[in-house]
């Protein structure tokens, strides 16, 4: 049977479980770049065929989903146009739906157009940055029936890094992304394909941070709210370990997905999707 939105309950039904917990531990989200500027060197592709191979490694790894981006949202990014951004992720996803009809795709965009495309081409979710400050984007999102991950960002890339302030970063935060869903819920969107990003490392200080990830599942309005933790190899992974680059911090990294799991978190959004797998599985027995 299909639904409404055109996507099969069978496929639906993993969506929705894929923003879950799983058995107590959080699906895992692969990263992949479809760009030569993202923060973290490793994760870079430069053309379309080594996206592909990553995310098919990726999935045959463990990874859940793999979350496909064609632009760069480190702290002082450049801007990309939105077509380069079109012609950089949808040959990705296409080739990836057809070697893989069952696997859950996301598109990392904060732009409508880049989004419609993602879809048409055969994504699953919206992995919406800015927050769904785009109302195109929101159209978007209820046209297609689309899971959506909202996340909390103060500012744009750019510039998001210069003094962010807040006077409760916790409150602000879990009030902008509960008024987010709340407009979609109201508008018919079901509550089950929303997920929700508290911003790690966008538009935050290291305390910001720290405290968004100490208040957990509570910046969701109540416990069934799917919560996705983006800290992969971040700057506050090298505030907590003292390691400067990106490539020394994936120990570290793994800590916060120790953490994540205590914590009940969702979904982690991750460079190294055999690393975390391991680690769930040696958590597993004591868990």
């Amino acid at each position: 049977m299909v639904t409404d939105s055109g996507v099969s309950q069978s496929r639906r039904k993993r969506i929705v479980d894929g923003l879950k917990q799983n058995d107590g531990f959080p699906h895992i989200m692969g990263i992949i770049n479809v760009t030569s500027d993202s923060f973290y060197e490793g994760s870079r592709s430069l053309s379309s065929e080594e996206a592909i191979e990553r995310a098919l490694a990726m999935w045959a790894s463990g990874a859940t989903w793999v979350d496909i981006g064609g632009e760069s949202t480190r702290p002082g990014a450049a801007r990309v146009d939105e077509e380069s951004e079109i012609q950089r992720v949808v040959p990705v996803i296409k080739a990836l739906r057809k070697a893989n009809p069952d696997g859950l795709i996301s598109i990392d965009t904060r732009h409508a157009s880049v989004a419609r495309e993602g879809l048409k081409a055969g994504a699953d979710m919206v992995n919406d940055v800015s927050g769904l400050r785009d109302k195109a984007m929101i159209e978007t999102v209820l046209e297609w029936g689309a899971a959506i991950c909202i996340m909390h960002m103060q500012g744009e890339p750019g510039t998001m890094q210069t003094k962010p302030q807040y006077v409760n970063c916790v409150e602000e935060v879990s009030t902008y992304l509960a008024n987010k869903r709340s407009q979609l819920i109201k508008k018919g969107h079901p509550e089950e394909l929303i997920c929700i990003d508290p911003g790690i490392g966008f538009g935050k200080e290291h305390d910001h941070n720290l405290s968004l990830l100490q208040a957990g599942k509570s910046i969701g309005e109540d416990a069934s709210v799917s919560i996705l933790w983006g800290v992969s190899r971040k700057r506050i992974v090298g505030h907590l370990t003292g390691h400067e680059h990106a490539d020394d911090r994936l120990a570290g990294t793994l800590g916060l997905a120790a953490v994540a799991v205590t914590s009940g978190i969702n979904l982690l959004r991750v460079h190294d999707v055999q690393e975390h797998v391991d680690l769930f599985l040696t958590m597993k027995p004591f868990n």
